[in-house]
Protein backbone atom coordinates (compact mmCIF):
# COMPACT_ATOMS: atom_id res chain seq x y z
CA UNK A 1 0.00 0.00 0.00
CA UNK A 2 1.23 3.31 -0.96
CA UNK A 3 1.63 6.07 1.86
CA UNK A 4 1.94 9.91 2.46
CA UNK A 5 5.74 10.51 2.14
CA UNK A 6 6.11 13.43 4.72
CA UNK A 7 10.03 13.38 5.11
CA UNK A 8 11.42 15.90 2.32
CA UNK A 9 11.08 14.81 -1.12
CA UNK A 10 12.15 17.74 -3.11
CA UNK A 11 15.68 18.56 -4.67
CA UNK A 12 15.19 22.11 -4.57
CA UNK A 13 12.01 22.95 -1.88
CA UNK A 14 12.80 27.23 -2.07
CA UNK A 15 13.10 26.89 -5.94
CA UNK A 16 9.63 25.51 -5.94
CA UNK A 17 8.45 27.96 -3.14
CA UNK A 18 9.70 30.81 -5.50
CA UNK A 19 7.81 29.39 -8.39
CA UNK A 20 4.54 29.13 -6.24
CA UNK A 21 4.75 32.68 -4.95
CA UNK A 22 5.61 34.61 -8.77
CA UNK A 23 2.48 31.73 -10.68
CA UNK A 24 0.08 34.32 -7.56
CA UNK A 25 2.07 38.00 -8.52
CA UNK A 26 -0.43 40.35 -9.64
CA UNK A 27 -3.25 38.17 -8.90
CA UNK A 28 -6.99 39.30 -7.06
CA UNK A 29 -7.11 37.28 -3.68
CA UNK A 30 -10.19 35.29 -5.64
CA UNK A 31 -7.85 34.43 -8.45
CA UNK A 32 -4.98 33.34 -6.11
CA UNK A 33 -7.84 31.10 -4.28
CA UNK A 34 -9.03 29.79 -7.86
CA UNK A 35 -5.20 28.97 -8.76
CA UNK A 36 -4.71 27.47 -5.26
CA UNK A 37 -7.91 24.86 -5.94
CA UNK A 38 -7.09 24.00 -9.22
CA UNK A 39 -3.53 23.37 -8.33
CA UNK A 40 -4.51 21.21 -5.46
CA UNK A 41 -6.93 19.33 -7.92
CA UNK A 42 -4.56 18.75 -11.19
CA UNK A 43 -1.71 17.40 -8.24
CA UNK A 44 -4.37 15.06 -6.17
CA UNK A 45 -5.08 13.58 -10.02
CA UNK A 46 -1.36 13.28 -10.44
CA UNK A 47 -1.32 11.47 -7.06
CA UNK A 48 -4.33 9.14 -8.07
CA UNK A 49 -4.29 7.08 -4.83
CA UNK A 50 -7.49 7.67 -2.73
CA UNK A 51 -5.43 6.52 0.43
CA UNK A 52 -2.59 8.82 0.39
CA UNK A 53 -4.84 12.09 -0.44
CA UNK A 54 -7.09 11.25 2.47
CA UNK A 55 -3.33 11.15 4.36
CA UNK A 56 -2.36 14.69 2.87
CA UNK A 57 -5.99 15.67 4.11
CA UNK A 58 -5.46 14.84 7.48
CA UNK A 59 -1.68 15.84 8.15
CA UNK A 60 -3.05 19.55 6.55
CA UNK A 61 -5.54 19.89 9.18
Amino acid sequence: MTHLITEPNMPSPDDFYADLLAAHEGLSDDESDALNSRLILVLANHIGNQTVLREALDASK
